[in-house]
């Protein structure tokens, strides 16, 4: 059985059904909403960073150390990877609009409207052998091509910030749920610091009311939705 596991803030680990492990945006040290303070995580097969930012890029350097462990990303982000001393073998750079296919996954790179030092900020459409379709929004505000991805993709499980400040908040967020139409939504990118919104109360509200059919799914951190 596969699972989310929600990591705090915009950090996920997925696990397929055949035991692969994914983690995206893992920013785990310093994160305050990480709550596996203290516990080794299984070992990685593919990392994935949306953008550059402190809170996404995080602890990507060390789970690269891992022997299985690869990276996929734009170009400009996979060498701040190789500046910090992850060989060069374990980056596959890509861009928007690309799939490539790492340990029996196929990622699909998407746009994502926000700031990056290097490169753009993206998300990520995971196709997981006999899996869910599952898309990372990555940090970004609403823009109207989610809904070319609902009829690309048949997404599955969005994964989507609600925030507010620096990505969507609940309103923006919520449509955007109306728009991707999956079967389940988990709000991320919230309660990790005071400016953010502080549950997911109003989100689940503005979904019921905007897309009743969708399944919103919230987790503490640490906390997972198996499929």
């Amino acid at each position: 059985m596969g699972r989310i596991r929600w990591l705090g803030h915009a950090a996920f680990q997925i696990t397929t059904n055949e035991g692969k492990q994914i983690y995206i945006d893992p920013w785990l040290e310093g994160n305050p909403a990480y709550p596996l303070k203290g516990e080794e995580l299984e070992e990685a097969d593919l990392v994935l960073v949306t953008h550059d930012h402190f809170d996404h890029l995080g602890d990507a350097v060390r789970l690269l150390q891992g022997a299985k462990a690869r990276a996929v990303g734009q170009p400009e982000l996979l060498g701040v990877l190789e500046v910090e001393g992850v060989p060069g073998e374990k980056l596959l750079g890509m861009n928007t609009g690309g799939t490539v296919e790492v340990a029996g996954i196929a990622v699909t790179m998407t746009q994502a409207f926000h700031s990056s030092s290097k490169g753009s900020p993206v998300g990520f459409i995971l196709h997981l052998p006999a899996g869910p379709v599952i898309y990372h929004a990555g940090d970004t505000g609403l823009f109207g091509d989610m809904k070319l991805f609902a009829e690309l993709y048949n997404i599955d499980v969005a994964l989507l910030p609600i925030g507010g400040v620096y990505t969507m908040d609940p309103l923006q967020a919520a449509t955007a749920v109306k728009l991707l139409s999956p079967r389940v939504v988990i709000p991320m990118h919230y309660r990790t610091f005071p400016a953010l919104a502080q549950d997911a109360k109003r989100f689940a509200r503005l979904v019921q009311e905007k897309a009743p059919r969708v399944e919103v799914v919230v987790l503490e951190p640490g906390g997972q939705w198996e499929f």
